[in-house]
């Protein structure tokens, strides 16, 4: 056994105790961006799938509440529905933009759920659904508690001859 100053006792552990918080940091920052990048997919996912779907339904009575039953059935876990903010349906122009002043939103204030209403509006759709992710760990909380985002998406529903 090689022989070992007395002054080198120990340096493993201290350069662990230096290193550990860096590595625990950086280990729940990932885990903080997949929760984040999950419910970001899951909410395009939604916001794709209900844009299909008003562009379908067009300006049929009741083709919102469609919309609204499937973007809260499509968003699933982790993410939760209850988190989405506000969902605009309107008529867009081929890049998705907006075109008019005219736009069917719907605001978070307990449920998504309108009353038998049905959409005003023409193809093609566009859909853009606003969701606050709130931290899961509490690393990020100290810039604060949530991030919001947006995902848009415009469908055009072609005629089949």
């Amino acid at each position: 056994m090689p022989f070992r100053r007395r002054e080198d006792r120990g340096q493993a552990l201290i350069e662990f105790a230096l290193v550990i918080p860096l590595l625990l940091l950086l280990i729940l920052g990932i885990v903080e961006f997949s929760f984040v990048w999950n419910s970001r997919n899951t909410v395009l996912f939604a916001s794709r799938d209900a844009s299909m779907l008003a562009a379908e339904g067009g300006a049929i009575q009741g083709t919102d509440c469609l919309v609204l039953d499937r973007i809260e059935r499509d968003v699933v876990s982790p993410s939760r529905a209850i988190r989405i903010q506000e969902v605009a349906i309107y008529w867009a122009d081929r890049n998705g933009g907006q075109i008019g002043p005219s736009a069917n939103v719907y605001d978070r204030t307990g449920s998504m759920t309108c009353a038998g209403g049905g959409s005003t509006l023409t193809v093609p759709y566009s859909l853009c659904i606003t969701y606050q992710h709130y931290w899961i760990t509490s690393f990020l909380r100290l810039g604060g508690t949530s991030v919001t985002f947006s995902e848009a998406t415009a469908t055009r529903v072609e005629p089949q001859l």
